[in-house]
């Protein structure tokens, strides 16, 4: 870990982090580029999002805190599609406060994410990434997560058309 990198805590999201959550989340609405939501999120919406995590033994919702106990970022494995035949396939997704960005967090989220879903006998996992995120792009190439489609201008996100590219990764191995 170099010096400029943070050592993250990671774990279980609890209620007490909604708030935290739900500002993180809110700057990337603010900013675009990384969420298709093109309005602000309440924390009841949040929870709500957090709550449809079930099991959570399955669909993990953590945060990771810095070493002064600020929850800076959280991620989650949720399910990919409804439908049974493909359980299995998990999307993995993280959002880290800017002023922690590219400096190890999201990597060790995504770290932990993948070793979680290895875990939890996940066969895939996807994420969608709006194709101009270099950070998340990176990130994925990084992990060993293979770019399998681009839909071009698939998402306004307030400010302009942007592509989203599908990503992916076997974790059985």
């Amino acid at each position: 870990m170099t010096s400029a990198e943070v050592p993250c805590l990671i774990r279980d999201a609890e209620e007490r982090d909604l708030p935290a959550i739900t500002a993180i989340y809110n700057q990337a609405v603010r900013e675009g580029g990384s969420t298709a939501d093109l309005h602000e999120r309440t924390v009841e919406q949040r929870r709500a999002w957090v709550d449809s995590h079930v099991p959570r033994t399955r669909y993990p919702v953590v945060v990771a805190e810095n070493d002064q106990g600020q929850v800076i970022a959280f991620a989650s494995l949720s399910r990919y599609h409804p439908r049974e035949g493909y359980d299995g396939v998990d999307e993995l997704s993280y959002y880290v406060d800017r002023r922690f960005r590219r400096r190890g967090c999201g990597a060790q989220l995504v770290s932990w994410l993948i070793e979680a879903a290895h875990q939890r006998g996940s066969r895939l996992l996807v994420t969608l990434i709006f194709a101009s995120n270099a950070g998340s792009v990176g990130l994925m190439r990084r992990f060993g997560f293979r770019r399998f489609g681009l839909l071009p201008d698939a998402c306004f996100d307030g400010k302009r058309m942007l592509d989203m590219s599908y990503w992916y990764r076997d974790v059985r191995v």
